[in-house]
Order: structure tokens, then sequence, then C-alpha cells
């Protein structure tokens, strides 16, 4: 089976600083695949050079077979390559329900849309009681959802999300991941950076485990529960 996305020998830097030091993964249809580790190990610079707002030092990154080398960000949400940011960066002032359209700003299937409007309102009930609201009124997990909502608005084949449980409280928390684990079950397949490395290795096929820049670890998500470094490093566990 060929990878939906394939990343080789990725690296990333600012200026002379090297954030992200030749790492490779893949990812492959229906998978959740999620990369782990603490502030500053090149989760989030991952993430941005994949969807194309920070173009890469070196390294090839392809999805669906296409290289990504010289794509601009907005034709590589095009191709299918969705991404909900760190800190969710909503439009406060707009309505949630105009947030939601913003992420399918290019597309032109208009009752299509309204289906998958439809469909983030099922997904989290929440947002369709208040469509009508500004954005800002909403917590920080509802916002996270608005965030989440919005990038599925572009149809995308794969979706990557950054730290969606970022601030939230434990119930919230939870269900988001149970939203995570909802849209792996539809087909989506979902690329997680996630600091709650327990909720996210429980939902992943696959984690790679990332300090300073480089891949220091990977193999099947509940295999890395049970890793004694792991546990010891990131599940807070002697």
């Amino acid at each position: 089976m060929t990878a939906l996305l394939e990343v080789e020998d990725l690296r990333v830097a600012y200026g002379k600083i090297e954030a992200v030091k030749g790492i490779s993964f893949s990812v492959d249809a229906g998978q959740i695949v999620t990369l782990i580790g603490t502030n500053g190990a090149g989760k989030t610079t991952t993430l941005r050079t994949l969807s194309g707002l920070i173009k890469p030092r070196g390294g090839q990154i392809k999805f669906n077979g296409k290289s990504l080398k010289k794509v601009p960000a907005h034709d590589i949400v095009a191709l299918g390559l969705a991404h909900s940011p760190e800190g969710r960066h909503i439009f406060p002032r707009m309505t949630i329900e105009d947030n939601l359209l913003l992420g399918a700003f290019l597309r032109k299937d208009r009752e299509a849309i309204q289906k998958d409007v439809q469909r983030a309102y099922d997904l989290f009930p929440i947002l369709g009681e208040r469509r009508k609201q500004a954005a800002g009124t909403l917590s920080g997990g509802e916002q996270q959802m608005l965030a989440m909502g919005r990038a599925l608005m572009s149809q995308p084949k794969l979706l990557m999300l950054d730290e969606p449980s970022m601030g939230l409280s434990p119930i919230m928390m939870q269900k988001i991941m149970a939203t995570i684990a909802e849209l792996k079950a539809q087909g989506t397949t979902i690329l997680l950076v996630e600091q709650n490395a327990q909720a996210a290795l429980s939902l992943a096929d696959q984690g790679h485990v990332m300090e300073i820049g480089n891949v220091v670890l990977s193999g099947p998500g509940r295999d890395l529960l049970t890793n004694e470094d792991v546990r010891k490093a990131y599940l807070g566990e002697d």
C-alpha cells in the first residue's frame, strides 16, 4: 500500500537554528498517526511545513504520490491536506457558521457545503445550537470544536490536528478525543500532534516520539504506551 503522506529526511530551520533535523514517517489512509514530545521538539514546525506555511530546508514531502516541494499553501488545501492549528485561530467577531464556511472557501458545490456544515453540527451539537453567535463567545473547548469543524469543511483526505486538547478541562479533552475517534471510524485519516501522550497513543495506530527535532522512537501506539522509557518521560510514571 502506498502511503497517503510520506515524509522523508525532512529538515526545517529558522535562520541558523535547525528545528527539524531529518525526520521520516508516513501516514496510511484510514490511520491515526501521532507525533508526541515536549515543547520545542519540532512537532508544530513539522505540521506547519507539511501545510506549506514554512518552506523546508531539505527532504521530501509527498501527498497522495505528489511532491509538495513547490506547492503553495492554498493549493495544498485543495489537494486534500487540512490543518487545524495550535491555538485554534478562529475569527472571533464572525459567526460560528461563517467561520465554518471559511473552511470551504475553495469549494463551489453549495449543496454539498451545506451538508458538511450540518455534519459539523452533528459532530459538535453546541455549534449548531449557537450557529449565529460570534465565535468569540465560545469557550476554549468549543473554539477547538469550531477549528476542527472548519478544517473538515475542505473535505480533507488527511486532517492535521495540532494540540487539540491544549488548555482544555479534562471533560472537554475527553469530548475532543472521543470526536477524533469518531472521525477515524468515519474514515478520516488524521495526523495528530498532542502533548497528552496517554490520550494520543491510546488513539493512534502509529506513534512517533520527537525530541529536539529528531524522531527518537516509533511504533504502534499501544506498544509505545507500554514502553518503559515513554512511560517515564511522557506519562509521568516511575
